[in-house]
């Protein structure tokens, strides 16, 4: 089996357990998705979802933020990992949201990646997410122990990682593709120790096998 006929089948079965895979953040608009996925680095999404309903209560729109100041988004967010800087980010992506995108949040990997607080995988996550273009494959945590550990790639750094699978996986699978892997880390081939037994890929993993 060759890696990429390897990474087509790991993603075939990943999809027949879970058929619609998105993200699991909490939002109901762009902006919500963009200040949840900034929340989210280094921080788990279910720790961001417990954190995210009274923001967004408190501020429903772009220019609710661009107006707050940072210590005010920051008292609301003090339980998420590096929260003071998070906060400071939010709200001056907010003003450049205003500013130079008339309130819109931008649909390019280039402009998105401009904006304070956000870097590859959360300008992946939006365009995906909200805009359904595949620009990329969002590779987190689980994506470089997963995508490893199976083989299809040795590299350590996301963005290298990503470019490796980007060369397996159809375009128009990409946007699953950082999802399944997501999903299959965080519930099922955790970094805890787990059982492997019944795991949809387990034939194809070397730790499985041994």
């Amino acid at each position: 089996m060759t890696k990429q006929e390897k990474a087509l089948e790991i993603m075939r079965r990943l999809y027949i357990a879970t058929p619609h895979p998105k993200v699991e953040l909490h939002y109901s608009t762009p902006f919500e998705l963009l200040v949840a996925t900034i929340l989210s680095a280094q921080c788990t999404d279910k720790l961001v979802n417990t954190v995210t309903p009274a923001l967004f209560t408190k501020y429903p729109a772009i220019q609710d933020y661009a107006n707050a100041t940072p210590e005010e988004i920051d008292r609301m967010v003090v339980k998420i990992n590096f929260h003071s800087n998070k906060a400071k980010n939010i709200v001056a992506a907010a003003k450049m949201i205003m500013t130079d995108y008339g309130g819109n949040i931008p649909d390019t990997m280039e402009k998105l990646d401009a904006l304070p607080g956000v870097a590859r995988k959360t300008a992946n996550v939006i365009l995906g997410s909200i805009f359904g273009k595949a620009e990329g494959i969002v590779i987190d945590t689980h994506g470089i122990r997963l995508s490893n550990k199976f083989g299809l790639t040795t590299q350590k750094d996301p963005v290298k990682i990503e470019q490796e699978l980007m060369q397996l996986i159809p375009r128009d699978k990409w946007i699953d593709f950082g999802h399944l892997l997501t999903l299959h880390g965080r519930y099922v081939c955790t970094a805890r120790p787990h059982t492997c037994e019944g795991c949809t890929l387990g034939d194809l993993c070397p730790e499985y096998a041994a």
